[in-house]
């Protein structure tokens, strides 16, 4: 099968020659510089419209020192990352900037430091700022604004974007203590993220508050990783004295941790309470729908963008340099007292 060939990109020459000007003279229109005649400009614009022609962003930076462009990085396009670029495009729109996404494609999980790596191919001439979803480090010298959104170590002094993650935690070991459970395990996330730090502390502090010890032995590293929170989950459930509830640091381990128990032979919520962290889209497509925090995602992601835009444009908002966004508990059908036969 023959394919057809790819055009060639169309120039500022190949608008010139079409229009019948210099390249000067489309250089002046494309900058609304003075010096070119009504009717000119005109024909060079329709010629622009009918080529699709679209002037180079490194070019432009190098012209105006600025592109209209910003970035955002992520480590990969997972079911969080794509929840907050939905934000991202909400507060994309109608600001007159354009976004750009880059992803390391998963290659940067466990590589710390990979944010200097990957924001030096963009840095320059490519965005006028970039938000940094998750960063290993936000000691970054960039030469241009960087906001961090749920950076791993904390906001240090970098402007950030996160949400309450102890509150959320506590939030959600609380509501299984009110059903009554009190063998409660928790499947941990990534011990290098500040904010599974903080949902594991959230978690042994309302079980401190209710009185009830946490059995350190149904306390497992999940990881944020659905395949590592399943192994932990079936080594759980086949305990003689198996957890009543699991407490999964994000959604992903919570969905994985679901199913391994259906696959057990075990009911949810009737044999075993689950709750998630994240409300991701799927925490409502699981059967049963998951009982879950709510980090609002998708407004981390609006709020960083409008926030690097504040900077890139030079406006002074030193009180929304950090700014730490509520987390609220969604009762939904994964969740019920414990089977009083237990």
């Amino acid at each position: 099968m023959q394919t057809d060939p790819i055009p060639p990109r169309v120039t500022i020459r190949d608008v010139a020659r079409q229009a019948g000007v210099s390249v000067a003279t489309v250089s002046k229109v494309l900058n609304d510089r003075y010096g070119v005649s009504v009717d000119t400009t005109a024909r060079v614009k329709a010629v622009i419209e009918e080529l699709g022609y679209e002037a180079s962003l490194v070019a432009q930076s190098l012209r105006n020192h600025q592109t209209n462009v910003i970035g955002i990085l992520v480590a990969d396009l997972e079911p969080f990352s794509a929840e907050l670029l939905k934000g991202a495009g909400d507060a994309i729109r109608g600001s007159g900037f354009e976004l750009v996404v880059y992803s390391a494609g998963g290659r940067a999980r466990d590589q710390v430091g990979w944010e200097r790596r990957y924001l030096s191919r963009l840095s320059g001439t490519l965005v006028d700022g970039a938000v940094l979803v998750t960063p290993t480090v936000v000691d970054l010298h960039y030469g241009a604004p960087v906001v961090a959104v749920d950076p791993h170590t904390g906001p240090g002094g970098r402007p950030t974007v996160d949400s309450d993650n102890l509150r959320g935690a506590h939030a959600a070991a609380e509501h299984l203590l009110g059903l009554g459970h009190r063998r409660i395990a928790m499947l941990t996330g990534r011990p290098d993220l500040l904010s599974a730090q903080l949902r594991e502390r959230g978690f042994r502090q309302a079980m401190a508050a209710a009185g009830v010890e946490v059995d350190e032995d149904l306390v497992r590293l999940g990881s944020y990783d659905p395949d590592t929170a399943a192994e932990q989950a079936a080594r759980l459930l086949a305990e003689p004295d198996r957890p009543t509830a699991v407490f999964a640091a994000n959604d992903l381990s919570a969905i994985a941790t679901i199913e391994v128990a259906q696959r057990s032979g075990l009911r949810v919520p009737e044999d075993l309470s689950v709750v998630g962290f994240d409300d991701i889209p799927e925490a409502t497509r699981c059967t049963p729908m998951l009982t879950t925090v709510e980090q609002p995602i998708r407004e981390m992601g609006r709020r960083a963008v409008e926030l690097l835009i504040g900077l890139v444009r030079g406006e002074d908002e030193p009180e929304t340099t950090h700014i730490m966004l509520p987390t609220r508990l969604v009762v939904r059908a994964s969740t019920a007292k414990p089977d009083a036969g237990l």
